[in-house]
């Protein structure tokens, strides 16, 4: 009988309609969401995107050559926690190492696989020297 009466005063169309609206309204809700989230990732570096997903993140912020002997030169790295929880995961580094040796050891290693793959000999003396020199924030200079 109830239901009845709904139709015959066509309080079901009402009550379908109130439930489509909280629906829609729901949709716009998380849309808007999703919207201001992709907002603020869109303000953020690569830097600060992959520590907010807890990802490993390393990158080059500068690379510079001596002119007046170019076998020598520098790369400025950043990195976030992550990355050195992944290099000490990976046997570069302890707990109590700082950070920067922690990033030399995976840079030399690096540098020396580069060479290797090249054909080239990575022991050898002529390839000049790696010197970090801490920088402040997680950073350091490499030359």
């Amino acid at each position: 009988m109830k239901n009845l009466i709904k139709k015959w005063f066509g309080i079901d169309k009402l009550e379908e309609n109130l439930k489509m609206l909280k629906e829609m309204e729901a949709k716009a809700i998380a849309s808007t969401a999703e919207a201001q989230v992709a907002e603020q990732e869109a303000k953020m570096t690569p830097k600060e995107r992959a520590t907010e997903r807890g990802e490993a993140w390393v990158g080059v912020l500068d690379t510079k050559i001596n002119p007046e002997n170019v076998r020598n030169g520098f790369f400025e790295l950043d990195w976030n926690n992550e990355f050195i929880v992944q290099l000490k995961q990976a046997g570069y580094g302890f707990d109590g190492d700082p950070d920067e040796y922690i990033v030399d050891r995976w840079f030399r290693d690096l540098a020396g696989n580069m060479l290797a793959e090249a054909g080239q000999d990575p022991t050898r003396s002529s390839a000049g020297f790696i010197n970090v020199n801490k920088l402040g924030n997680g950073k350091a200079s490499v030359e």
